[in-house]
């Protein structure tokens, strides 16, 4: 797509699954009534394999499944602020790695709770230690609300695990998600994102979402509490959250013309013409001369041909079948 810089190839892809509008039920075994089995159950009933321990129905599941160094504090802040304003929701993440859960619930446990300014302004507060000082809060109850799925080797199951296991991505801040949130949203997961990041990588998602028709989910101005404010809203106003999942799983599933943003052949048209434009500039620039008026600039405009505009049809895809299936290493 001409206004997007990252190529999304899972619309061309037959091993990636397509997203549907409903999931599908559980499937009994004999063995156990709850297993999971993939493609099955909302993400509510298979609440991040986490069973049912106490008994509670989820009424809505978050998750994000980036790397968790690419989560700064603040943007776990803003995580347990909005596990607080939706009762019985959970947050789904990923062990990735596996020795940064304790560290992330340890976070939450502390983040949770207040320090005793009393304790810390007495006369004694020079031989205290800091936890000494400290008062928990709900840390405890959230961490019992937050649950880690296993690292899934083969990429195309782990992309079929978004739409059985998230309702809602809470996108990662200073660094969004890049193949992460493009298997989230062609699942069908709609993704909360900050978009008042100053850098390419904080703006993935921003892009994203303008380009699909979804800039509702942009937090454009307000920093952590309009991104708190977004997803609360997408939570619990059942309405507005089955509207814009309705509205990203159809440009998906678009097709004759595909979706734009799911347009790969597209993207290769133009991606195509920019190289040819700079190898054109390149040959015809004569770089001994040193007029400042026959400079290089520093930018080139592609301007998109009639063909590419038009969008790609099936009767061009099936001009060209897709060799395969790629192995999975």
């Amino acid at each position: 797509c001409p206004i997007t810089f990252f190529s999304k190839g899972h619309a061309m892809q037959k091993e990636v699954a397509k997203p549907t509008f409903q999931y599908q039920p559980r499937i009994a075994n004999n063995n156990n009534n709850n297993e999971y089995k993939m493609g099955t159950g909302t993400p509510q009933q298979n609440r991040c394999l986490a069973g049912n321990n106490n008994n509670t129905d989820v009424s809505f599941v978050f998750c994000n499944w980036n790397k968790l160094l690419k989560n700064n504090p603040e943007t776990v802040r803003s995580w347990i602020q909005i596990l607080r304003k939706v009762p019985n929701s959970i947050l789904c993440l990923l062990e990735n790695p596996k020795s940064g859960t304790e560290y992330l619930r340890k976070f939450v446990h502390e983040a949770a709770g207040t320090i005793d300014e009393t304790k810390m302004n007495s006369a004694d507060a020079t031989t205290l230690f800091p936890w000494e000082a400290f008062i928990p809060g709900d840390g405890e109850a959230l961490n019992d609300r937050i649950h880690f799925l296993e690292w899934e080797k083969n990429p195309f199951d782990h992309q079929r695990r978004n739409l059985d296991f998230c309702n809602l991505m809470l996108d990662s801040w200073p660094y969004n998600g890049h193949t992460v949130a493009q298997d989230a949203l062609y699942a069908g997961v709609p993704i909360v994102t900050r978009s008042d990041g100053l850098d390419m990588s904080s703006r993935v998602t921003t892009s994203a979402n303008i380009v699909l028709g979804l800039p509702h989910l942009n937090a454009n101005e307000g920093g952590t509490q309009q991104y708190e404010q977004i997803a609360i809203e997408m939570a619990t106003n059942h309405t507005l959250y089955t509207q814009t999942r309705i509205k990203l799983i159809e440009t998906a599933l678009q097709r004759n013309p595909m979706h734009p943003y799911w347009d790969v052949p597209r993207y290769v048209k133009n991606f195509e013409q920019g190289l040819r434009t700079a190898w054109d500039r390149f040959l015809n620039t004569d770089t001994n001369h040193n007029d400042d008026a026959v400079a290089v600039k520093d930018h080139i405009l592609i301007q998109e041909t009639t063909l590419a505009q038009a969008g790609t049809y099936d009767d061009e895809i099936a001009k060209h079948p897709q060799e395969g299936p790629f192995p999975i290493l």
